[in-house]
């Protein structure tokens, strides 16, 4: 047993504030829910241990898009192929067995839509052991270094991997700018007449980031050192293309170098130059690929537009809704039964028909008929004999009141509704007093 108070048997167990606030709740979830399914944020993290943007290894280039993201720039991390016809500076770090024909059609095309920065891969990445001391997701093992094999891509420029510099120290260097990489011994160059230098090795020579030259006439880069520059080739139609040949320019494993993002940004700023400012890192090479659905489009514009209306019409019904929580009201008959909605429908007709002068002389012939059924008079008499007998009884018992006669005449005389009522509420006290 409890102490406590018993709700009534079949009361409402949830208060109005209750409901509503249940019914916000739940919206708001299966709203969420439905945004994060169009924006792919239930497809799985990008944080596989690849050389993507998406990969927070060494080899990884999360680093690069956070600090270009930091610095001002619009940076999206894109899992989409419609990415490829944005004017903004595409960013493609396909792995070593990417299809270089499909590669080489999209960058065909970008050469009229804008530029197009690649990255080319060199290092062969594990997943770090379990158990690993302070490992985390995503993280990986450097194992071994190999050519990317882009058959039909670039085929008249050639790379070569080895090491670079001496005592194990790799010196590149730039239009004012100049570093370590973080590894000397496995260092991969671009090679090809076609090549117009932006990063080299200063042992060597060996060319680490360039241009792809169309006619061999780029102008030289001058005071690269973060400064406003003018994007090589704005004199042409075409849009540049640029190849960063040496992947720890850009890579998490080079970013821990200050140096190396100062280039990066640098290379960066003069391939966005005459852009919109947006720069797109694609993971559609990386196996992240995400095609649009129908929620995809929902959250988008222009189609957005049209989902905020069926929001807020879903709002508007369910607001009315609440306006009338609790039981439903109970359907009643168009046409009620019993006597009582018979004679409130008659009512309501001569009520409509402005004929209520008409229901007097029928009220008086039944409250006859009713006086001398009850005062046993002869039922043969004519009008006036009873009349005259239910007056002669009335002044027996009450002489003081009004004949029935009299009232008789009232209510066939009375026009206006209250005159109605008032003459035929007397004539029937008259009949109380003379029948209790």
């Amino acid at each position: 047993m409890s102490n406590g108070t018993v709700a009534e048997a079949g009361g409402n167990p949830f208060s109005a504030r209750m409901a509503l606030v249940l019914v916000v709740l739940g919206t708001l979830v299966f709203v969420a829910l439905l945004w994060m399914i169009g924006a792919g944020m239930t497809s799985g993290s990008t944080n596989d241990g690849g050389g993507h943007a998406g990969g927070k290894g060494l080899n990884g280039y999360a680093a690069a898009a956070a600090y270009l993201e930091r610095r001002g720039y619009t940076v999206r991390l894109s899992r989409s192929k419609g990415v490829f016809d944005d004017p903004g500076l595409l960013v493609l770090t396909p792995p070593q067995w990417a299809d270089g024909e499909e590669l080489d059609r999209i960058v065909s095309q970008r050469r009229y839509i804008g530029p197009t920065l690649i990255v080319t891969p060199k290092w062969m990445a594990f997943p770090s052991p379990t158990g690993t001391p302070g490992a985390k997701q995503g993280w990986v093992r450097l194992d071994s270094s190999a050519h990317p094999r882009w058959k039909g891509f670039l085929d008249d420029v050639g790379v070569e991997i080895g090491p670079v510099g001496k005592n194990k120290t790799a010196v590149w260097q730039g239009e004012g700018l100049d570093g370590n990489l973080p590894d000397a011994e496995t260092v991969l160059w671009g090679t090809g007449p076609r090549l117009v230098p932006l990063v080299s090795s200063r042992v060597g020579g060996r060319i680490l980031a360039a241009y792809i030259d169309d006619d061999g006439d780029y102008p030289d880069l001058e005071s690269m050192a973060l400064q406003p520059i003018d994007r090589p080739g704005e004199d042409y139609d075409l849009s540049p293309i640029a190849v960063i040949f040496e992947p720890d320019l850009l890579n998490n494993f080079g970013f821990s170098d200050a140096s190396n993002a100062r280039m990066a940004e640098v290379l960066v700023r003069a391939m966005a130059e005459g852009g919109n400012g947006n720069i797109n890192f694609d993971l559609t090479f990386n196996g992240h690929a995400r095609s649009a659905n129908l929620l995809t489009l929902a959250f988008t514009p222009p189609f957005l537009a049209a989902t905020l209306c069926l929001l807020l019409a879903g709002l508007a019904i369910g607001w009315r809704a609440f306006l009338r929580f609790g039981p439903p009201r109970k359907v009643e008959r168009a046409i009620a039964l019993g006597k009582k909605a018979l004679v409130a429908n008659a009512a309501g007709l001569l009520r409509r028909a402005r004929r209520l002068h008409l229901i007097g002389g029928p009220y008086i012939e039944r409250a006859r008929e009713r006086i001398a059924h009850d005062l046993a008079l002869p039922r043969g008499a004519g009008r006036e004999a009873t009349d005259a007998a239910i007056d002669l009884a009335l002044a027996s018992r009450a002489p003081d009141s009004t004949s029935f006669t009299e009232l008789a005449r009232r209510l066939r005389s009375a026009q206006s509704p209250h005159e109605i009522v008032k003459a035929a509420q007397d004539l029937h006290d008259l009949e109380r007093k003379l029948t209790r």
